[in-house]
């Protein structure tokens, strides 16, 4: 059995579960599940996992699937949000896969725990990448039953030429200090375009979530372009899956107002390009306004995607609502 939940900084609706990982080489690591009931008991749950420099904060989100009587849950990630302690270095892993304990134990409690047999797995950005890599590495189990990617991390948002120098330096990156750091510069149209704070309308914990984002180190550079050729020869996922992004890209450094209607982090292209490769059945739906992460756009806009997610898992999920 797990440690007993406790209450969540989201308020008393939400619990927060501390899942144990054991240590590497900086020290004890966790995981925190975060969970939310339906007001009936159902046998469907989504599990949301977030993207780099993020954690669970999307209330919004949350009320959408237990209103469609759906128990919802997020992963903070090890080294992330809830999950991030004193000793460790925001993000910092070697490889992405060292995410996918804390994504079995995850499914482990919502399903043999909580007694759920429907499981649809949502991922964003860097999370869409994990979650897609862990659905081929566990596909003919039943662990999951559909995934939705939500602005996925599929490739490098940067010129063609700095791919082919990423993927020639992947190998030595992986092999330098794990505190070095990418000297990148620093972006704030993201951050400032959804903070209420500066041009957007969400609340959250900038500790947590950056305005500049975390510093990218080398090994985690590394890691995500092992993860992402890995996707592009091809994954075999055995359920259905459905990607979903913005209509179009936008690279700006800092804040203009085009920010609130793009995706200023990834390109959409990229998304869309790749998608494929995920599995044999994935639907592709791009957002027309939407941003990087979906659910955060504008309200008409996440209205939209929402509704997607809802006609999709009404076809694959099982999900009863009306249209």
């Amino acid at each position: 059995m797990t440690a007993p939940a406790a209450p969540d900084v989201l308020g008393p609706e939400y619990e927060a579960i501390t899942l144990p990982m054991g240590e590497d080489e900086e020290g004890e690591v966790i995981a925190t599940l975060v969970r939310r009931r339906a007001p009936e008991p159902t046998r469907q749950a989504v599990l949301y996992v977030h993207g780099f420099t993020d954690y669970f904060f999307q209330t919004h989100m949350a009320d959408h699937f237990v209103a469609q009587g759906i128990d919802f849950y997020a992963l903070d990630l090890r080294k992330y949000g809830r999950s991030l302690l004193p000793h460790q270095t925001p993000a910092l892993v070697r490889s992405l896969t060292h995410h996918f304990p804390e994504i079995d134990e995850a499914v482990r409690i919502i399903r043999e725990e909580d007694g759920h047999d429907v499981l649809t797995v949502n991922g964003h950005s860097t999370g869409g990448l994990i979650v897609a890599l862990w659905a081929d590495r566990v596909r003919g189990k039943g662990r999951v039953q559909g995934l939705i990617l939500n602005s996925p991390f599929f490739d490098l948002n940067v010129p063609p030429y700095l791919r082919v120098a990423a993927d020639l330096l992947k190998g030595p990156m992986s092999r330098v200090s794990p505190r070095r750091v990418l000297p990148l510069g620093i972006a704030t149209a993201y951050g400032s375009s959804i903070h209420r704070d500066h041009h957007g309308e969400w609340h959250y914990d900038l500790t947590w979530k950056p305005l500049t984002g975390f510093p990218v180190h080398a090994v985690w550079l590394a890691a995500v372009r092992r993860a992402q050729r890995r996707l592009h020869a091809g994954l075999r996922v055995d359920v259905p899956v459905l990607v979903l992004a913005a209509d179009r890209g936008l690279r700006v450094r800092d804040f203009v107002p085009d920010a609130h209607s793009a995706d200023v982090v990834l390109d959409p292209d990229d998304m869309a390009r790749w998608a494929t490769k995920v599995g044999g059945h994935v639907t592709c739906v791009r957002v027309p306004g939407g941003i990087h992460d979906l659910v955060l756009s504008a309200e008409p806009v996440r209205k939209r995607v929402f509704a997607e997610i809802d006609r999709w898992m009404r076809c694959y999920q099982g999900m009863e609502n009306n249209p």
